[in-house]
Parts: C-alpha cells; sequence; structure tokens
C-alpha cells in the first residue's frame, strides 16, 4: 500500500478531571507535561520512520504506565480494599481486531498484555487470575506490589476512606491514560490504560476494556481513547458513537465528538475524548476543567497541555 508521510498524527492523552492550577502544583505539572512529552517522541518516532499506528499507541501508553504522574500501571490509584487492579485496551482499525485485560495486578504494561490478547488469542478481553495467567505464559513482564503502588496513593485512599460522603474518587484527578493515532498509510489505531478510579469496590470495571465504550479504532471512521467517569461512557457507548455519528451521519470528528461528550454530560458523566482520523485529522474534547493531552505530527507540530485554557 502507498503512504503519506506528511499526514501521520498522534495524539494522547493522560486523564480528564479537576485539573486546574490551584490543584495541581508546579512540580506535578512539570513532572506531567515531561511525561506526556516522553509519550509523545516514543510514539511519534515508530510513525516518523514509517510504523504502524498501532506499535505508535501501544508505546505512548507503555511510557505512560511507567511514568507515576498518571493512573496507570506504575503509579495507579488503589481500591477500597488497598489493592490495586489495572485494565488495558488496544484496537487496530484495519481490520477491528482488539484485545483487552481487567483486573489485573502484576503486570509491568497492561497495554502490551492486551496487545498479545488481540495477537496470539481468539479472544478479545481476559481477566482476573485468568489475565495473570496468560501474561505469565506469554512472558509479559511483571511488577510487584512495591514498584507500582506509591505511597502517596495509600494517603489518597486513607483521606477518601475517611470522608463522609462517599468512598470514590468524585473528583477524577487521577484518569486514565490513552493515545489514538494515524500512520502514513492512512491506518488507524488506539491504547487506553487505567488503574480505575479511587476506592472502587467489588471488581469494578470501567469503560477503558470495553471495546466500543473507552477503546474503539475503525479505519472507516475513527480511532477513539476516552477517560472519565467511565460508566457514562461505557452507557453512551462512546468510542463507537463517535464512530458510527462519523460513519452514518457523515459528521466530522469535532462535532460528533462533540455530541457525544454532551451525551456523556447528559446522562450525569464527566470526562473526555481523544480522536484520530484516516485522514490525519486529529481532535480533543473535554467537559471538566482540564485534560493531560498532546499532539504531534508529520509536519513538526507538537502541543502539550493541561487546563482547559490552554491551546
Amino acid at each position: 500500500m502507498s503512504t503519506d508521510a506528511d499526514r501521520w498524527t498522534l495524539m494522547i492523552h493522560g486523564g480528564a478531571g479537576i485539573l486546574r492550577p490551584d490543584t495541581l502544583s508546579p512540580e506535578q505539572s512539570a513532572g506531567a507535561r515531561a511525561g506526556l512529552g516522553a509519550a509523545l517522541d516514543a510514539g511519534s518516532a515508530i510513525l516518523r520512520a514509517g510504523g504502524d499506528a498501532i506499535d505508535s499507541v501501544e508505546a505512548a501508553v507503555r511510557v505512560l504506565e511507567d511514568d507515576p504522574h498518571f493512573n496507570a500501571g506504575r503509579g495507579a490509584v488503589l481500591g477500597f480494599d488497598g489493592q490495586i487492579s489495572l485494565d488495558a485496551a488496544i484496537m487496530d482499525g484495519r481490520d477491528r481486531r482488539a484485545g483487552s485485560v481487567a483486573g489485573v495486578s502484576t503486570v509491568r504494561n497492561p497495554v502490551s498484555l492486551a496487545r498479545a490478547v488481540m495477537a496470539t488469542t481468539p479472544h478479545v478481553m481476559l481477566s482476573g487470575a485468568g489475565a495473570e495467567e496468560f501474561a505469565h505464559e506469554q512472558g509479559i513482564e511483571a511488577a510487584d506490589e512495591d514498584w507500582l503502588v506509591l505511597p502517596e496513593r495509600r494517603t489518597q485512599l486513607a483521606e477518601l476512606r475517611a470522608k463522609p460522603e462517599g468512598w470514590f474518587d468524585a473528583e477524577m484527578k487521577y484518569g486514565t491514560v490513552g493515545a489514538v493515532a494515524c500512520d502514513a498509510h492512512g491506518h488507524v489505531a488506539a491504547a487506553t490504560s487505567t488503574g480505575g478510579v479511587t476506592g472502587k469496590r467489588w471488581g469494578r470495571v470501567g469503560d477503558t476494556p470495553l471495546i466500543g465504550a473507552g477503546t474503539y479504532a475503525d479505519d472507516r471512521a475513527c480511532a477513539v481513547s476516552a477517560t472519565g467517569a467511565g460508566e457514562f461512557f461505557i452507557r453512551e457507548s462512546a468510542g463507537h458513537e463517535i464512530a458510527a455519528r462519523m460513519r452514518m451521519l457523515g459528521e466530522d470528528a469535532a462535532t460528533a465528538a462533540d455530541a457525544v461528550i454532551a451525551g456523556v454530560v447528559a446522562l450525569g458523566g464527566t470526562g473526555g475524548v481523544i480522536v484520530a482520523t484516516p485522514a490525519g485529522d486529529a481532535v480533543w474534547r473535554f467537559s471538566t476543567p482540564g485534560m493531560y493531552r498532546a499532539y504531534t505530527d508529520a509536519q513538526g507540530a507538537r502541543t502539550i497541555a493541561i487546563f482547559g485554557a490552554e491551546i
């Protein structure tokens, strides 16, 4: 297939929520921006060399999973029981192959485990002990609690438990990470990874590993990665809904994303999405005060932002 080296794009996010200059210290903001930049570098290096979108989004998300400023992999939030529980998904727009995992706790990079599910099994989603067993069989790099869990996450859980009004992270300051890309061949892909919400209970699973909700990619329309109040993105089938509006109604990515975020808000939720199209367009939309986000493309554009007023 012919390529167009001038049209590849990469967009990433590190979560949407109550992100304002007064909720993040200068050190936290600088650290998060550096992490977003490193993820851009990892993903764009693949695209610049003519590589595939699916490899680019995995590489970008792996960087964010290893960065303690974000809620995925190292630095993931803790459930009400004090345990870590990681979810991830990846999807290839070329043939809509997908893989996802839910409720894993000993894997360094859940997005790569999701990629292995896609590449080496007939299944789409594995969960819990079965996913852990599969990770061991595949030689996926493991990580123990001492590496994954940060002391400040234990402090955050203790503070949340002490609140009489609730037991989960209603402010969503520690969000999902994700990436969407279009490569030089015009193929799109999406990947998403998360530790969920602080204080989650009963084996709760959000939208991240659910194909069509928090993660979706289809060369006929777009690639989507979502972040926010997962239950509402599930009810909206957010990722698939954006793609369907583009395919069936002829909407552009921005119009479709606006409509779906409005639908999430109408249901009572908040959050954001990043969207990449096979034409090389990319947009982000969010209903929260901020979203960790970044963008780069073949023309050399580079944007890293957190707060809503930033371009």
